[in-house]
């Protein structure tokens, strides 16, 4: 299938999916219970997806990226010229530092934007305005949302079929408590149901709208395979370094604080007030960790792509 299809057809059927889990709250009452078991199987597919699939996918797009520069006499130096090894070139830093650097970028930037989004979220808690809590949750969520947009219009980039499937549904399943959480935080706070449906329709389209950019920046980012390759390579990245850190940082932490019996007020988490203490998971939630960070791996074994 045309890549551009591809996007549109995986966006949709994201914005659909988001949109529909994140209304369950309004017809069902969900007990915390399962909804920290589904936020558990998706940190823990998270961090697969980031370790087997995105980190290996992008070095190998850079590596391609660069062989394919190095065979060309005719390459203007710089990153794309460097050897096929990695060394540096004379006077240029070696490629495998871009590797770090996309990786760093991207864990740095998610932990940028929940302090970001945490001093909103105390300044309007502070001033007393409802509303503007209700509104630095969702920014909040819609920017997160937005880099898993960007992991998934990277993949789809890659044409690899096994990539693109793995990263969606680590994708799909990381949104369900996040919509989940956010619809119920919003309730809780006593907002109109039709106001309501317009923060989870704004969260359901953020992460389609950044994937479909995402594919045709990539797209057309040179007219040169190489930067092709290149510019992929990056993206992928960048994204298991959010992956990373919205897995290890913000959700484990999270889940394990409400095994200890803390509640928090976080959106993206099934209860209650913000919370530093740690508690344990017990051999269900362990496992269910363990599933979900084995199963990218084993998918990308028992997927081939042509």
């Amino acid at each position: 299938m045309d890549g551009g299809l591809t996007i549109t057809f995986i966006s949709v059927a994201m914005f659909v999916g988001t949109f529909l889990l994140g209304f369950i709250p309004l017809l069902f009452q969900l007990s915390a219970k399962s909804l920290q078991f589904v936020s558990i199987l998706g940190a823990g597919l998270l961090c697969g997806t980031a370790l087997a699939i995105t980190i290996p996918e992008g070095v190998g797009l850079l590596e391609d990226s660069w062989k394919a520069s190095s065979s060309s006499s005719d390459v203007p130096s710089g990153l794309n010229s460097s050897k096929e090894n990695g060394a540096p070139t004379e006077g240029g830093v070696p490629p495998r530092f871009f590797i770090g650097l996309a990786l760093t970028f991207g864990f740095t930037f998610m932990f940028v934007v929940d302090q970001i989004g945490n001093y909103l979220s105390a300044r309007d808690q502070t001033t007393l305005l409802p509303n503007s809590v209700h509104f630095t949750a969702t920014l909040g969520l819609v920017i997160h949302a937005a880099a898993d947009g960007f992991a998934l219009g990277a993949a789809v980039a890659t044409g690899q079929v096994t990539v693109q499937v793995i990263v969606f549904f680590a994708v799909i399943l990381h949104k369900a408590p996040a919509a989940f959480g956010l619809v119920s935080f919003l309730m809780h706070g006593g907002l109109e149901k039709k106001y309501i449906q317009g923060h989870l329709l704004a969260f359901s389209a953020a992460a389609p709208v950044v994937a479909i950019a995402t594919y045709f920046i990539l797209y057309a980012s040179g007219s040169s395979s190489e930067n092709q390759l290149s510019a992929t390579g990056v993206g992928m990245l960048f994204s298991a370094g959010t992956f990373l850190y919205v897995a290890t940082v913000h959700v484990l932490p999270e889940v394990s604080s409400n095994r200890a019996g803390q509640p928090t007020s976080d959106p993206e988490q099934p209860s209650g007030a913000e919370t530093h203490r740690h508690g344990h998971l017990g051999l269900l939630e362990s496992l269910t960790l363990i599933l979900g960070v084995g199963l990218p791996m084993v998918l990308a074994l028992g997927l081939h792509d042509d």
